[in-house]
């Protein structure tokens, strides 16, 4: 499944961020992967919005992976928030225990995912984010999903 969105500025990722958090289930892992600046932690903070994330949502950089409380009716009770620029290995992905913590009624959004698709394979759901020249971006979905979710997404992609 590859399934595109194209967003104007960052109001509009923000958006498409929010649009996508009301898709996810318990147990989804996202791969946030592109350039520097592609719009990545603005995505999350509209999915953050979508799942009732009451405080300011940043980039973990630093932290690795910041745990965000949820409150929605989608059955999410956290939003755990990874970034990986700094990790080194797929050894290092896996010593953070995404897999695990994502089991106990929560959701993963991985900034710069990358070497996470080697720990999670098609168990994750992947976004691309392409910058064109005016600044608009592109965000392609892909990943292993049923019908019912292919057609969520694709709902998604055409708003």
């Amino acid at each position: 499944m590859t399934i595109a969105r194209t967003c104007v500025n960052d109001e509009a990722t923000q958006a498409a961020g929010e649009d996508f958090g009301a898709l996810l289930r318990p147990g989804d892992i996202v791969l946030l992967t592109g350039r520097l600046g592609a719009g990545k932690t603005t995505f999350t903070k509209g999915v953050a919005r979508a799942l009732g994330v009451k405080e300011r949502v940043t980039s973990p950089t630093f932290t690795m992976v910041r745990q965000h409380d949820c409150h929605n009716c989608g059955g999410i009770k956290t939003l755990h928030h990874g970034d990986m620029y700094r990790i080194e290995s797929a050894g290092e992905v896996a010593d953070l225990a995404l897999g695990e913590l994502v089991e106990e009624a929560g959701v993963a959004l991985v900034e710069w995912g990358e070497l996470a698709a080697e720990v999670f394979g098609p168990r994750a759901i992947s976004i691309h984010f392409e910058v064109h020249e005016d600044e608009s971006r592109t965000l392609s979905v892909h990943g292993i999903v049923d019908d019912a979710r292919r057609a969520e997404f694709t709902k998604w992609a055409s708003q």
